[in-house]
């Protein structure tokens, strides 16, 4: 379980320990990792994802505590909110990196041994949690468009290539969700930016809502894959059309 210190990443965390999953939980932060631990009884591994030595290790230390019988990458990031002219070169690299790169570096070194344990068990799971930016463009969202279209083609291609083999292959594509960290992180800190995204907004997704999600996908019988799951509140339509203020039945 990537990203598992804040937001998405922690909330499913939570989920699938109170579903009875034994969860390693993965972030960068071991100081946070260490509380969530205490807390839920998951394990704690701190590591970067960009960097491949951390990869390795990870796999490796994976490989011997006990079967893998899941992967869920939830781990990835925004960086800025520039149009394509204004773009930060080192921020649409990181962006790359931290969603696709180390999304195929974790499906290159942990498939072995997901599929030892799919082998034994008859059946492993893969679930990625990308987004709607993957479906559609938005001005000032082209770095992060590209990035999580880059990944939701991985996990398309992952799911042809395993095809015949017992591992699920599931993608999340999340729309507005009103975490701690993510628009914050994205817009360098500007707190006064940050909350007005969510301005008005009735009900935004809460990092939970996309948790509940993931561990339905997870609990479901063997045989049935959720292929992609998008998933928006109900005051997002569409990536482009939000509505601020209560909603209201036409007409009221």
């Amino acid at each position: 379980m990537t990203g598992a210190s804040t937001g998405i990443g922690e909330a499913t965390v939570r989920a699938l320990r109170g579903g009875g999953w034994d969860v390693v939980a993965v972030a960068r932060r071991a100081e946070r990792l260490a509380a969530l631990e205490s807390e839920t009884g998951a394990v704690a591994y701190a590591a970067d994802l960009t960097v491949p030595a951390d990869v390795d290790a990870l796999a490796e230390w994976l490989d011997g505590s006990g079967p893998v019988h899941a992967l869920v990458q939830v781990a990835g990031g925004a960086r800025g909110a520039d149009r394509v002219e204004d773009g930060r070169p080192e921020d649409w690299r990181w962006m790359f990196e931290a969603n696709v790169m180390a999304t195929q570096r974790l499906v290159a070194a942990l498939l072995p041994l997901l599929r030892r344990a799919a082998a034994s068990d008859s059946h492993a799971d893969t679930v990625f949690v990308t987004s709607t930016a993957a479906q559609g463009a938005y001005p000032g969202g082209a770095g992060y468009n590209a990035a999580k279209a880059g990944e939701s083609m991985l996990v398309h291609a992952l799911r042809l290539e395993l095809n015949g083999e017992p591992i699920r292959v599931v993608e999340i594509a999340p729309g507005l969700v009103h975490t701690e960290e993510f628009t914050l992180n994205r817009l360098g800190g500007d707190r006064a930016a940050t909350e007005k995204v969510y301005e008005g907004v009735e009900a935004p997704l809460r990092a939970a809502d996309v948790a509940d999600v993931i561990a339905y996908a997870m609990n479901a019988p063997g045989h049935v894959n959720l292929d992609l799951v998008t998933m928006r509140p109900v005051a997002q339509s569409a990536q482009h059309l939000l509505a601020r203020g209560p909603l209201r039945v036409k007409g009221e």
